[in-house]
């Protein structure tokens, strides 16, 4: 299968046959699963402070033990603070009371990554990849002009280490569309909006093999993405696990077959 390959005005400069990859079928059941373990992967994991509850003068004195005795008080005999004057306090040291510890805290040792075996990962990257080349996919959450996935572009593009150049590029190439969705925020409802994080609706990204001068140009745009084919990871490539609208180098679409081989072997 064959593709158009575009100069940086937008116009057609020649052929490119396309990897065998870009033949298979959309797996979302694989891409979905390395994709949680990807995310998993990243979670911060949780624990208590052993002491958490327990540091307080709460004592336990005994059912009916003399003096601070629980006996005749119309209270629940159970550790309880100590005030002055052989006064009792609230409870303390038991799970569910006020200040009281957690009955089953986080814990620090438990396992909260979702592993995948490197074979079924490197299989979700192509089936990814092959996705982005479903225009009937790439439409339900992209807008394009030219209704033409893959996007494959002279290898010049590379060299590009402005913004403004950048822009332009993708406008001539009809991303523009698409960019100005993402120019907005998406602010979460409820009290998760106070946050000052944004988030941005995901554009395009750019694949190339040497992504040292795009990376800078592109950072600076909101929703595009940029990655070298050396560092492919499922969450830039199908983020919610569904295709995504991919523009690639030349170099960087004759290159990317060798890449995952490596990872494989």
């Amino acid at each position: 299968m064959e593709a158009n390959v575009y100069s940086i005005e937008g116009k057609v400069s020649g052929k490119v046959t396309l990897p065998k990859i870009f033949n298979m079928e959309f797996r979302h059941d694989i891409v979905r699963r390395a994709l949680l373990s990807e995310q998993s992967a990243e979670y911060q994991p949780q624990g208590h402070d052993v002491l958490a509850g327990y540091n307080t003068t709460a004592v336990y004195v005994g059912k009916y033990s003399g003096y601070r005795r629980g006996r005749h008080m119309g209270i629940a005999i159970r550790p309880r603070q100590k005030l002055g004057g052989g006064a009792m306090g609230d409870v303390r040291k038991v799970p569910s009371s006020v200040k009281g510890h957690r009955a089953h805290p986080h814990k620090i040792e438990k396992d909260i990554v979702e592993r995948i075996n490197k074979r079924e990962y490197i299989l979700a990257i192509e089936s990814a990849i092959a996705g982005s080349a479903n225009a009937e996919l790439i439409l339900k959450r992209h807008t394009l002009d030219k209704k033409e996935t893959p996007i494959i572009v002279e290898d010049s593009i590379e060299k590009v280490s402005r913004t403004k150049d950048l822009v332009k590029i993708l406008g001539a190439l009809g991303i523009s569309g698409d960019m100005a969705r993402s120019t907005k925020p998406k602010l979460r409802s409820g009290k998760a909006r106070k946050s000052s994080k944004r988030h941005f609706r995901n554009s395009v990204l750019i694949l190339a093999k040497d992504s040292s001068s795009i990376s800078k140009a592109g950072r600076n745009i909101a929703g595009v993405d940029v990655c070298g084919i050396d560092a492919l990871k499922i969450s830039k490539l199908a983020p919610g696990a569904m295709p995504r609208l991919m523009l690639w180098s030349r170099s960087a679409i004759e290159g990317v077959e060798d890449v995952l081989k490596k990872q494989v072997s």
